[in-house]
């Protein structure tokens, strides 16, 4: 127990330094405006279905549910601390003395870039986020032209200083494996960055001209697809990993960066970070006894013990009757700040913090990509 409490604060001192770093670097906007999935989701999705996820999510920094899925804050947290601004509230957000004046988050768990059908988790696509966005933006402009209420939504010139986030298509391609080969996933990429290049450039015509992208992380290191997907040994590399799954994310980020490279030819006047997601969490999950933890792959709050403590039937937080009319629930670990996985699909906080820490070296991200 000794061991753990030093590991955490050595966590929490790092991201600290890394903080001072941030904050008297680079960050100087005034709002953020944020599309994604569950990686960035702080509340959107429950918003629109009308529930909340079930303890112990939350437990750790927020000490109960608060739409996120995870036991405390997620990677935007952290950067929204390091800009020296407030949480992002969801666009949904009806209750709790919402307030829009640093930016909003469109991001929904669930979400891909294409748009969504009648299987998918989150109605939001990304060119659904775009439009919300853009109503959004309609709709602040016309608070600010009545003068009432502008401490609560954005300044007009937010909209072209603020910093435009993006951490979306994971579920494109894990969703994928459900149904299509390796062969059929990477010939999709291409028609998914399609979607994606046209919301941005909507985003582009209507002002934005900061861009902050994440690339997509290991999908072949999420213990739900190893455990779903990795049966058969000879799929597993040296890692543990799925080897297809992370060429689909490996291929899906050459691509993405590429037309980012693209984007900024054409457009001159146009800001770009990237940051490589995927080697910061596969670096994370191979060496993560030296970055303070001690499981990679079992998730924390789950079903079903060693070596995943993972199962479809039932969520984290949640208890369900199977066939034989047993009952199984989904607990939480006593000590999520060991584990790398929070549920199977999503991280801790304490990795979340790892990885924003590992953001905020800049040593991971690229703002010159021709």
């Amino acid at each position: 127990m000794a061991s753990t409490k030093y590991v955490v604060a050595l966590q929490v001192v790092l991201f600290c330094i890394c903080l001072v770093v941030a904050n008297s670097v680079h960050f100087s906007y005034p709002a953020v405006f944020n599309f994604g999935d569950s990686n960035s989701d702080t509340g959107e999705l429950c918003a629109a279905k009308g529930f909340q996820p079930a303890p112990p999510n939350g437990q750790n920094y927020f000490k109960a549910p608060a739409g996120r899925f995870s036991d405390g804050r997620l990677i935007v947290d952290f950067l929204m601390d390091a800009m020296d601004l407030p949480f992002l509230n969801a666009y949904l957000d009806s209750v709790g003395s919402p307030n829009f004046h640093h930016g909003c988050n469109f991001a929904a768990a669930g979400s891909t870039i294409l748009p969504a059908n009648a299987a998918s988790i989150s109605p939001f696509g990304f060119g659904t986020q775009v439009n919300q966005f853009l109503l959004f933006k309609a709709k602040v402009l016309e608070v600010l032209a009545g003068k009432k209420f502008d401490k609560y939504v954005p300044a007009e010139d937010y909209f072209q200083k603020g910093l435009y986030m993006f951490d979306i298509g994971q579920n494109d391609l894990a969703g994928a494996f459900y149904s299509k080969d390796l062969d059929q996933i990477l010939s999709s990429i291409p028609t998914i960055l399609l979607e994606f290049e046209t919301g941005i450039k909507r985003l582009y015509d209507h002002g934005a001209r900061n861009f902050w992208v994440h690339n997509t992380g290991p999908l072949g290191c999420l213990g739900q697809n190893v455990a779903t997907f990795g049966h058969d040994k000879s799929k597993i590399d040296e890692l543990g990993c799925l080897g297809a799954h992370n060429q689909a994310a490996k291929a899906f980020n050459l691509q993405l960066q590429a037309l980012w490279a693209k984007l900024q030819g054409q457009y001159l006047d146009l800001n770009v970070t990237y940051v490589d997601i995927f080697t910061i969490k596969l670096d994370l999950i191979a060496n993560y006894s030296k970055h303070g933890f001690e499981q990679p792959f079992m998730a924390c709050c789950g079903y079903g013990g060693p070596p995943f403590n993972y199962d479809s039937r039932v969520s984290c937080g949640l208890t369900t009757t199977i066939l034989n009319g047993t009952t199984i629930t989904a607990k939480g670990c006593n000590d999520s700040g060991v584990y790398v996985s929070w549920d199977g699909t999503h991280y801790t906080e304490a990795s979340n913090q790892y990885v924003a820490s590992q953001i905020l070296t800049r040593n991971y991200s690229n703002t010159d990509l021709s």
